[in-house]
């Protein structure tokens, strides 16, 4: 099933100890489409500090609820990098985070484009070091922000017909699979969906996302709200 990214944010977050705050934003691979990271705005237990969440954290995903549940607890939260430090995110904190939390990497092995199904190690805050708080260059130049991009220009083969107002992410394997595109005017316009495939490149210095579509094709794509309506039957 997929559900709006859109929906999501705001949603609370709940450790195994309490509430931790809410979501801010997701960090995705705009080659794989792949969600890496939820934003966490954790609010005034952690003096309003934002920290990065992995899919690994999250239990009983329920894709239309108000609250997500978190596989992890308030000490072991405290204990990891702000985002603050670490923007852009590089593969280096990447490693480093992971490491904290004993969970394997996204990028190993076969370089599985999916969220990775796989028993956690995870290690006590308490033996994990402080290293891990340094400030790291080298940042993945493919790790975007939904938040940065929403807003986005829509370029079809013969023009800009649109723009990106939300992302339909699969619940089981956190990928990306449909942009949902506001066409026409901005408040009497309609929304569909195009599926991430038709996507040939980003330019984020433009702004802009480039599909191998025509505008027609792009208004004749299925409407966001029935697509919805669906998921919910």
């Amino acid at each position: 099933m997929l559900c709006s990214i859109k929906q999501m944010q705001g949603n609370k977050l709940e450790a195994t100890d309490g509430e931790i705050g809410n979501v801010k934003d997701f960090y995705f691979d705009d080659q794989s489409w792949a969600v890496r990271y939820v934003v966490a705005e954790t609010g005034t237990w952690l003096t309003s500090r934002q920290v990065l969440l992995s899919p690994h954290a999250f239990s009983g995903f329920r894709p239309f609820a108000k609250t997500m549940p978190v596989d992890l607890t308030r000490q072991q939260i405290e204990g990891s990098p702000p985002i603050e430090w670490h923007k852009p995110v590089s593969r280096q904190f990447e490693e480093e985070y992971h490491r904290y939390y004993g969970w394997p990497g996204y990028w190993e092995g076969d370089g599985m484009r999916n969220f990775p199904i796989l028993e956690s190690t995870r290690k006590s805050p308490d033996t994990a070091g402080a290293a891990i708080t340094k400030k790291h260059k080298g940042a993945d130049a493919h790790l975007r922000s939904t938040q940065a991009v929403r807003g986005y220009h829509l370029q079809a083969s013969d023009g800009i017909t649109g723009y990106i107002c939300d992302f339909m992410m699969d619940e089981k394997s956190w990928v990306i699979g449909e942009l949902v595109i506001k066409t026409g005017h901005r408040f009497s316009g309609n929304e569909v969906l195009i599926p991430v495939g038709r996507v040939s490149r980003i330019s984020y210095e433009e702004s802009t996302v480039f599909v191998n579509m025509t505008k027609e094709a792009v208004e004749r794509c299925p409407a966001q709200q029935l697509a919805l309506d669906g998921a919910f039957n």
